[in-house]
């Protein structure tokens, strides 16, 4: 949900108000809901794997209209940086708490879990596949002259990210426990 907000906030910044008219800048979970993504997917994978996963979901995307960025070149990818970003910092504010604080095992627990999930959906989301944020990243980046490389990501996106969800969750994950050491100086035990 924040990480939506995010990218809603970072449009409105700059002169995009769509998510805001849309009631999408909101802390309540209830206007994030994408009844596929949030509800139906989880809850499939959840009985399908019997709890062992990979589990996955999303919350309903903030509505953007690039258009009304008053920074048409670099616009896209402010607003596409900022979801990511978000995820860091919350993993990161959390991470310090476990470093820095005393705290009782179960607040422990729940802080690591807010922790290395940050960062994983951190790093997921900065992976170049069509509809995740990396591929507006690199899209925003890349020559005209790659325009067959970003038609064919956008077409085979669906094929490609499952695929990858498959066989590249563990890389994510490690590469989300090692932040969370790096972070809090313990390693996470799942």
């Amino acid at each position: 949900m924040l990480h939506e907000i995010a990218h809603g906030s970072v449009a409105l910044q700059l002169g995009d108000p769509t998510a805001k008219y849309a009631g999408r800048l909101s802390l309540n979970p209830i206007k994030h809901i994408d009844p596929f993504g949030t509800i139906i997917l989880p809850a499939l994978l959840l009985l399908l794997t019997a709890g062992q996963g990979p589990i996955i979901g999303w919350a309903k995307p903030v509505p953007i209209n690039p258009f009304n960025f008053r920074d048409q070149r670099w616009g896209a990818l402010k607003v596409s940086l900022a979801g990511p970003a978000m995820n860091f910092l919350v993993a990161v504010l959390f991470g310090l708490a476990i470093r820095f604080i005393v705290l009782p095992e179960p607040v422990l627990l729940l802080f690591g879990i807010i922790v290395i999930y940050n960062f994983a959906w951190g790093i997921f989301n900065l992976i170049p596949i069509p509809p995740l944020d990396g591929s507006h990243i690199l899209f925003s980046l890349l020559p005209s002259q790659f325009d067959k490389l970003k038609m064919f990501l956008r077409q085979y996106s669906l094929f490609i990210l499952v695929f990858f969800i498959f066989l590249g969750l563990n890389w994510i994950f490690r590469g989300a426990s090692l932040l969370f050491t790096l972070v809090t100086g313990q390693n996470f035990l799942f």
